[in-house]
């Protein structure tokens, strides 16, 4: 490309008006004009050149914020190039688990709430066993209300609401068998005493409960509580009633009465007249256990016997 440069010339006055070029126009050491170069730009190149700056500063600020936008849109948490990395294993399987357990214990609450309440479970017949004093048919007419309830509605605390008019009833189990039936064992009250009242007598159990009534004396093989005694809210009655409860029932069937002086002097009488002096309330166990070997012991002609006493439980002895 030719230079655009164009020598100038630029004469410079002196002293005296001389021309700075001097009489024989050479550039002496005298000579006082100075040439410079001094650089035209064309209009046409000028702009061209300033268009082109101003194009090539317009573009790279461009794709500086284009490349800038980009990045930005990249690296944010909506753009379009997020890497996704996979789950990681462990936690995979932890939803699995939860969302498993979770169907299983739906279907499960689901089964129970329909055991519950299905009519295919209602109790529809009512066997009782264990009554002595009561008939079954007696019980299951105090449990009347239970017909056509649920199975697993029914529980042995409704049950024993149910016999507490009944009270020869100490307690009541149940067994359900599916689909329809109930078992009912009875824990009835054992009679230990009779009481008179009037021309009947009153059985009653160890905690004075009546439970029945009866005008034959001999009907029933128990041993009658004497007047003295005939309270079931004293002492002498308590004492009473603790050693006849503790007898087997074999024994206390041989039993024809019983009496204390004191709740420490408690005395019984058999049906063949003889005695047994029986004492204080302790040791009850060991008595009855020494009582009953005593009265199993063969009867000795020569030796006749009217008195068993097993006041002293280890030590028991006749005469």
């Amino acid at each position: 490309m030719a230079s655009t440069r164009k020598p100038t010339f630029k004469p410079t006055a002196r002293a005296g008006g001389q021309d700075a070029a001097g009489p024989s126009g050479s550039g002496g050491g005298d000579s006082g004009g100075v040439i410079s170069a001094q650089r035209d730009l064309e209009p046409e190149a000028a702009s061209g050149g300033k268009a082109v700056g101003k194009s090539a500063g317009k573009s790279a600020k461009s794709s500086n914020a284009k490349n800038a936008g980009k990045a930005s849109k990249s690296s944010g948490p909506s753009g379009d190039n997020v890497i996704a990395f996979p789950e990681p294993k462990r936690r995979r399987q932890r939803r699995v688990v939860w969302w498993t357990v979770s169907v299983v214990t739906a279907l499960v609450a689901a089964l129970i709430a329909g055991a519950i309440f299905s009519p295919a479970l209602a109790v529809r017949s009512i066997t009782v066993d264990g009554t002595t004093l009561l008939t079954p048919d007696a019980v299951q007419k105090a449990l009347s209300p239970l017909d056509g309830k649920p199975l697993p509605q029914v529980s042995e605390q409704e049950i024993n609401e149910l016999l507490k008019p009944l009270v020869q009833v100490r307690s009541a189990t149940m067994e359900a068998r599916p689909p329809s039936g109930l078992l009912v064992h009875v824990n009835e009250r054992v009679p230990v005493a009779l009481l008179k009242q009037g021309d009947s007598y009153i059985m009653v159990d160890v905690d004075g409960v009546q439970l029945g009534a009866t005008k034959d004396l001999s009907a029933v093989a128990l041993p009658l509580i004497d007047a003295g005694a005939a309270s079931t809210n004293t002492e002498l009655f308590k004492a009473i009633a603790a050693v006849l409860d503790t007898l087997p029932a074999d024994v206390r069937a041989r039993m024809s009465t019983a009496s204390a002086a004191s709740p420490d002097a408690v005395e019984l009488k058999l049906v063949d007249g003889k005695t047994v002096v029986w004492g204080n309330a302790e040791d009850r166990e060991l008595k009855a256990k020494a009582l009953e070997a005593l009265l199993k012991m063969p009867a000795d002609p020569k030796v006749p016997v009217s008195v068993y006493d097993v006041s002293v439980p280890r030590h028991p002895f006749t005469k």
